[in-house]
């Protein structure tokens, strides 16, 4: 099993996650909670394209799967770093 796409797509999520903590500052969760959300969206966004029959370089490791995986892990970790800060913004406000 080549395991380079789900280190990719983590590593994407991980700055994914920071990224997207840098650029919505109200919903960071600081460097290490924004790596460890965006790590886990990065896996949870792969596996969700990959499920819905898009390419996220979950076979040969081609320039196409290599930016799969990147734009997979990427998104997923900064959309769930996003969703989770928004949650811990209700949740101190109430």
């Amino acid at each position: 099993m080549n395991y380079l796409p789900l280190i990719i797509s983590l590593l994407s999520g991980a700055a994914g996650g920071n990224l997207a903590g840098k650029l919505m500052k109200s919903f960071s969760l600081g460097t290490l909670g924004n790596s460890i959300v965006g790590i886990l969206g990065g896996g949870l966004g792969s596996t969700i394209l990959g499920n819905l029959g898009i390419d996220t370089g979950s076979g040969a490791m081609d320039i196409a799967g290599i930016l799969g995986s990147i734009a997979g892990g990427g998104v997923g970790g900064g959309v769930l770093m996003a969703i989770i800060g928004v949650i811990k913004n209700m949740l101190n406000k109430g």
